[in-house]
């Protein structure tokens, strides 16, 4: 397991580099990334359905560690897709959008502390 998801992660972390050469942070690029984002984990999910886990704690890295590595990327994107899809025109009104955006990613992340606790420590249980 720990090789396949090696391999499979640098594939994706070359792909996106390579996508991310562009400058421009185009609606198109970004869909091209979430793309090859989509089909990492379809590949890693089929992985893991065919092989399964060699035992509770590999299964336990993988869905602490291993696959909310791959998923944190898609949910980045995703935020970034979202925000520049709605994007307004103009100076003033970007950068109150900006800021109004800011403020919900802020909300987020306090509404979800407990979450971020737990998956920051080395827990393996919720109690």
């Amino acid at each position: 397991m720990e090789k396949f998801y090696n391999d499979t992660l640098h594939k994706l972390e070359i792909a996106i580099d390579e996508l991310e050469i562009e400058a421009d942070c185009s609606i198109q690029r970004i869909e091209a990334v979430i793309d090859v984002i989509l089909k990492c984990l379809s590949e890693l999910k089929e992985y893991v359905l065919n092989r399964g886990f060699k035992n509770i704690n590999e299964e336990i890295h993988f869905f602490k560690h291993q696959k909310p590595a791959i998923v944190s990327k898609l949910i980045y994107y995703n935020a970034i897709y979202k925000i520049e899809a709605k994007k307004p025109c103009g100076a003033k009104p970007i950068k109150k959008y900006l800021n109004d955006e800011l403020k919900k990613l802020k909300r987020y992340f306090d509404n979800n502390l407990e979450f971020y606790k737990y998956y920051r420590t080395n827990n393996v249980s919720s109690g």
